[in-house]
């Protein structure tokens, strides 16, 4: 598992031990970040199933300016802040040990919203609508930014949860990939 592109391209991270949590593939990531990107001026992105810190470290390599990493597991905590150290981005994030709804409710009192959102949950635990109808309520993505969802292709999310609107989906395998958008936003472009 590598940095795929950007200030830190090449940069080898480590992956979270055991078999509990399940990194994205290089391939697969080259793919949000080109469905999504490929490359951004700043921006605030939030990778609240962080596992190893992959898709977040990617984003900052690509040119985002700030990452707020989420997760519970004790191993990929530790593995984040590893991975972190590695592309010296330290300055660069927050990490949290805490659960996903947990974290949504602090973000939630800070008033903060995102450029990018990252939620790549457990397959056998997925609540996706759940997450993205709380995205949406709480308005947690900025006017023109994105909600990634990594999940299993056989989960059929639905093209419209609030105003956030699917604008693609592409599916690799047992993996697909569904990228939301604001409709508002949508509608102008």
């Amino acid at each position: 598992m590598r940095v795929i592109s950007g200030d830190w391209k090449g940069l080898r991270l480590k992956a979270v031990p055991g078999s509990s949590t399940r990194p994205t593939t290089d391939k697969v990531k080259e793919s949000i970040f080109n469905m999504i990107g490929p490359y951004f001026e700043g921006g605030i992105g939030l990778d609240l199933f962080a596992g190893s810190g992959g898709l977040g470290l990617e984003a900052l390599s690509r040119g985002f300016e700030k990452m707020i990493f989420v997760d519970r597991d004790t191993y990929a905590f530790q593995t984040i802040k590893d991975n972190v150290k590695t592309c010296k981005a330290e300055d660069l994030v927050e990490l949290y040990k805490i659960d996903a709804e947990r974290a949504l409710k602090a973000i939630v009192k800070r008033e903060v919203t995102f450029d990018g959102i990252f939620l790549d949950p457990p397959y056998k635990k997925q609540q996706l609508i759940s997450l993205l109808e709380k995205i949406d309520h709480h308005t947690l993505v900025n006017e023109s930014g994105f909600v990634m969802c990594e999940h299993h292709s056989d989960v059929e999310l639905p093209q419209q949860v609030g105003n956030l609107v699917c604008i693609r989906k592409e599916t690799y395998g047992i993996i697909s990939i569904s990228i939301y958008r604001n409709r508002d936003e949508e509608e102008a472009q």
